[in-house]
Parts: structure tokens; C-alpha cells; sequence
């Protein structure tokens, strides 16, 4: 039972993002470099944000527990802060980055766009994010042990991988809409990446009652998804044509 709950949590958590790297990203050497680069700003960003929380609570009155939990509050709030703060440190980058790609270039462009560069680096947050959620919770999960034996949950290990799986594609979204609003300098689509990104970190001291952490995070994760889309130049016809195999009429024809 122990290896089910292993591998179906680790198939639920990452096999949709794995996906992603597999058709989207493997098989582009710079999208790959660009993966890794985002997860490492990522972590560095944790690494950070968890250096001021363990100060902060040795500091603390360890026997205090409403100034304990006002502090792991606070560890939330700060690491996503310096979360998105990393986030706009890399667009910085990568926008340099671009720009020394297109002056080496012969034609004059990019050989990746700044909406693919927001793609891959969104995905790069998120799977460090999942591998940093999940990676402990996996290994409990082998046993042994048996999960509620004394009255608790069973949806724990279930409903932790439903919560990576959408975190991951959230920092996707996040990304791309981050990345369009330091573009076009609309502030308030940044803006907006923070407060859901708050919100879905906060929801999470809802549990053990996951509906109140799950339910309002899948809700934002597809609000998210279909802001990206229609950012990222999708619209509803081509979306129905996708889905229906057809190609699409803004595509160039054979030989056009």
C-alpha cells in the first residue's frame, strides 16, 4: 500500500509538469538552461526567506505559541514576497539576456521570445516549488506507518499532491503573467500575481480542513490559466480548433 500512495502521489504532484518539460522543453537546449536558471532562482529565494524565519524563531520565545504561529504567518507572507521579488530579479535578467541574443544574431531577433522566456521560467519556479513541497512528504509515504491511525486525515498524502500539482502550474501562470505585466509596465497584473499568490499560501492555513485550501486554489489556478491564455495572444477559436486537432487560421500555410 505504501509504494501506491508513493507513486500515485508522485504521478499526481508532477506528472502533468513533467509533461510539459517533456514536449515543451527537452528538446530546446536553451529552454532547458532557462528551467534550470528559474528553479535556482527560486531556490535561493527559500534558501533566503528560510534563513530569516530560523532567526527569527531562535530569537522568539520557543514556548509562546501565538507568537510562534504569528511567525511561521510571517515566514509565509516574507518568502512569498521575496519569492515574486526573485521573479522580477530574473525578468531583469533574461531581458539582458535578449538582448545579447539578438545582437549575436545574424537576422536581428531573439531565437525565443520573452513570452516563451516567462513559460519556462514560471515552470522552473514551480517545479522546484513542487520538489521542495513534496520531497519529504514522498519519502513518508514509503512506510512505514499507516496515515489517520490515530484519527487523522487519509487525505493527507492525496490532497498535499493535489496542492503541488496546482502550485506548479500556478507559478507557471504566475510567470507568464509577471513577465507581460514588467513588459507592457502594467503594474497592477504584477500586483495581481502577489495578492493570488498570498492568498493561495495563506488558504493553506485552512488545514486539515483542505477544502478550504483546495477548492478557492484550483478556482484562482484556472482564473490564472485563462488570463495567461489570452495574454499569451490565445483566443477561444483557436482553443476549440486545438482541441479538435484543425489547424489554425492565423497559422501560415504551406508554402505562404
Amino acid at each position: 500500500m505504501t509504494l501506491a500512495v508513493f507513486f500515485g502521489c508522485t504521478f499526481i504532484a508532477f506528472g502533468p509538469a513533467l509533461g510539459l518539460c517533456l514536449f515543451t522543453v527537452a528538446r530546446d537546449p536553451l529552454r532547458v538552461i532557462i528551467l534550470v536558471a528559474g528553479a535556482f532562482f527560486w531556490l535561493v529565494s527559500l534558501l533566503l526567506s528560510s534563513l530569516v524565519w530560523f532567526i527569527a524563531v531562535k530569537a522568539s520565545d520557543p514556548g509562546d505559541e501565538p507568537l510562534q504561529k504569528g511567525l511561521l504567518i510571517f515566514g509565509v507572507l516574507f518568502s512569498v514576497l521575496l519569492q515574486e521579488a526573485f521573479r522580477f530579479l530574473y525578468y531583469k535578467l533574461l531581458r539582458k539576456a535578449i538582448e545579447g541574443l539578438v545582437a549575436l544574431s545574424e537576422d536581428g531577433c531573439s531565437p525565443i521570445s520573452i513570452q516563451q522566456m516567462a513559460y519556462v521560467a514560471g515552470l522552473g519556479f514551480g517545479l522546484m516549488s513542487g520538489a521542495f513541497s513534496m520531497i519529504n512528504l514522498l519519502a513518508d509515504a514509503l512506510g512505514p506507518g499507516t496515515v489517520g491511525i490515530h484519527g487523522d486525515s487519509q487525505l493527507y498524502f492525496l490532497t498535499s499532491a493535489f496542492m503541488t500539482m496546482v502550485m506548479i502550474f500556478l507559478h507557471t501562470f504566475w510567470g507568464i503573467l509577471f513577465f507581460h505585466g514588467c513588459e507592457t509596465q502594467r503594474w497592477w497584473e504584477m500586483v495581481a500575481v502577489i495578492l493570488t499568490h498570498l492568498i493561495v499560501s495563506g488558504s493553506t492555513f485552512w488545514n486539515p480542513l483542505y477544502v478550504g485550501s483546495l477548492v478557492p486554489s484550483y478556482l484562482l489556478m484556472f482564473a490564472t490559466a485563462a488570463w495567461a491564455y489570452v495574454l499569451s495572444g490565445g483566443c477561444t477559436r483557436n482553443l476549440l480548433q486545438s482541441l479538435r486537432g484543425q489547424q489554425s487560421e492565423t497559422s501560415p500555410q504551406p508554402g505562404s
